[in-house]
């Protein structure tokens, strides 16, 4: 591909666009080949040493297969132009360097001679290289373009929100980068061709948000959202008006000729499978989907408990906040029914912005009180900046409505808050308190920006996840706001029962559709009569739970456990509990299985209260 670049731009440009397109295959190789640590069994002086080089060479091996990886960390390495090997090769590869890390880990080291820090990233380690194991199986039944994950929208959001562009390196990185897009999409589509071949396709639905963001990235032509986000970068840099213009005039060709072919391309397979997708919703239609589904639910709840189990607890919880929900409808004088205070709420159009400056300016005045409150609850701090800020127009159809992305450890990139505000009839006033607490303050950005900060623990635990522990410690955030003295107004404070009441029927709805075969159209009814919910913000939730099997149940299967800990410490301790160190006791370990967590609690309450017999 040639690109008319300027003379300042040439030299740079050959030679990262000749490492970015070089063939990967010796990198995959590499990894199957020579997993993470060659090192013989460390004395046991220094087996904290050796274990954490284990990790370290681990987590490096498994940066060297995903260039993207590298990028959320904030790593601008000879990588930085490349996008990876998207391909099921660097899955297996992915996979054997982990489990082949395991398997050196159990070789190599005694779980009962380590310390108490590293036996707890021993256990973490082991338990993660299991689910994994337990998920790699069913790795062709995802689906690579759907309105929650897909890489349709994913890619050109990665450009805009993390590749950075500094100086003229990252900007020629960039425009590699997109003329380089089109090879990912192709590699791409054709994985999702023969998953489709195999009956593997998401429902006849989905395919109009997806259609929808590539047609709103080719119909902007020039005007697109990378092309636009590119220019904006590339004139904050310090450049001669003549490389300025030459990268411009690079990222333009590169986008006709790298990666528009490939979204065209990419448009008319999805307009094929859309035309012979079906109408069923559930997993339940895979050949395995039964199994798959349990595997799911064990993998996001870190939990053993069934569908049936899950689904009962969620009708117990609503009916729990249901019940809570009346006394305040009895607090703010309305008669009627639950179900017709919801319809007051739902259509009232006093509970609905007209602008979306207006939706913001509040967001920013809660987060900010907030943090004015959080020293009093909180001994650790994020060091990190938050900034809220809108979901891009070309991709707000299809996007959630709220959700959160980690900073870069190195400082370069803050967390940050998305509110999707397509539609501000479904982002309702009483909501957005606890959305924010939430995704922001003291829910993600809180909670992500001290894991990040732990610098004494290895990467897999500074970077990874457990869903149950963040998404738990998202939903608890929302009524510790409660405890903190916020939700002032008990419209608010409906808003945020309605909030845990949607996460509630989350455990109902989605163990419904993928286990008891509900059809879209029951779980929609089900949101309909039981929660306050519009019918817009109704219809996404459950199109979303159908595209993303189970990871719904982890938000109040995690918030219970974290209560009920709470709960027992409180009990425990009497006038020795301090909020503060409870959450010490949570948050600084970074992400673990709740079991784990509840291990954690345990040995705390033991040992804050002197008695070895007071865990349990």
């Amino acid at each position: 591909m040639k690109i008319r670049a300027s003379k300042l731009v040439g030299a740079a440009f050959l030679a990262l666009a000749i490492s970015a397109c070089a063939p990967q295959t010796a990198e995959i190789a590499s990894a199957n080949s020579n997993p993470a640590v060659e090192q013989a069994p460390a004395p046991s002086a220094a087996q904290s040493e050796q274990l954490a080089k284990l990790f370290a060479d681990y987590d490096a091996a498994q940066l060297a297969l995903s260039p993207q990886s590298k990028a959320y960390r904030g790593i601008r390495d000879g990588d930085y132009a490349r996008w990876g090997d998207f391909s099921d090769a660097r899955a297996v590869a992915s996979q054997n360097l982990l489990q082949a890390t395991a398997t050196k880990m159990h070789e190599d080291f005694v779980l009962d001679d380590l310390s108490d820090e590293d036996a707890l990233s021993y256990r973490l380690f082991d338990a993660m290289a299991k689910r994994s194991a337990a998920s790699f199986p069913y790795r062709d039944y995802g689906y690579e373009f759907d309105q929650m994950n897909g890489a349709q929208s994913g890619l050109p959001a990665f450009l805009i929100n993390i590749h950075s562009v500094k100086d003229l390196e990252q900007a020629v990185a960039y425009v590699v980068r997109i003329a380089t897009l089109g090879q990912a999409l192709d590699t791409l589509t054709e994985t999702s061709r023969t998953r489709a071949e195999a009956g593997v396709m998401p429902p006849r639905w989905v395919y109009d948000y997806v259609i929808s963001d590539i047609e709103n990235l080719l119909n902007a032509g020039d005007n697109n959202a990378i092309l636009m986000d590119f220019a904006a970068k590339v004139d904050k840099i310090d450049l001669p008006d003549e490389g300025r213009d030459g990268l411009k005039e690079g990222s333009l060709e590169a986008w006709n000729e790298g990666a528009r072919p490939a979204y065209v391309r990419l448009l008319e397979e999805m307009k094929r499978q859309q035309a012979v997708a079906g109408t069923a919703d559930g997993i339940w239609r895979f050949p395995e989907g039964g199994a798959y589904y349990k595997t799911l639910l064990a993998n996001y709840t870190t939990t053993d408990l069934t569908a049936d189990e899950i689904h009962n607890i969620g009708l117990r919880e609503v009916a729990r906040i249901h019940g809570e929900m009346e006394r305040i409808m009895r607090q703010v004088g309305f008669t009627g029914s639950l179900q017709d205070f919801f319809k007051h709420t739902r259509d009232g159009k006093e509970f609905f912005y007209d602008t979306r400056e207006a939706y913001l300016a509040d967001v920013d005045g809660k987060l900010s009180a907030m943090e004015a409150k959080l020293p009093e609850f909180f001994a650790t701090l994020p060091a990190d900046p938050l900034q809220v800020k809108p979901v891009e127009a070309f991709r707000e159809k299809s996007a959630g409505k709220a959700f959160y992305q980690s900073p870069a450890p190195d400082g370069s990139r803050p967390g940050t808050y998305y509110v999707n505000l397509y539609n501000l009839n479904d982002m309702s006033k009483n909501e957005l308190e606890a959305l924010a607490y939430h995704e922001g303050l003291p829910g993600h950005h809180l909670q992500r920006s001290i894991q990040t900060a732990l610098g004494d623990v290895p990467p897999f635990r500074r970077f990874g996840g457990v869903t149950a522990y963040s998404e738990g410690w998202g939903l608890y955030s929302e009524e510790l706001g409660k405890d903190m003295g916020f939700y002032k107004d008990p419209y608010s404070d409906f808003g945020r029962l309605g909030m845990e009441l949607w996460r509630a029927c989350r455990l109902v709805v989605d163990t419904g559709i993928h286990d008891k075969r509900w059809s879209r159209e029951k779980a929609i009814q089900y949101l309909t009569v039981n929660t306050p919910n519009p019918e817009g913000d109704i219809r996404k939730a459950i199109e979303r739970y159908i595209v993303y099997p189970g990871q719904a149940t982890a938000y109040m299967i995690g918030k219970l456990k974290i209560m009920e800990l709470r709960s027992r410490a409180k009990n425990r301790l009497g006038e020795k509990f301090d909020i503060r160190a409870f959450h010490d006791v949570i948050l600084k370990t970074g992400p673990v299985p709740l079991s784990i967590m509840e291990e954690n609690v345990d040995a705390w309450i033991a040992a804050e209260s002197g008695d070895d017999n007071a865990a349990g």
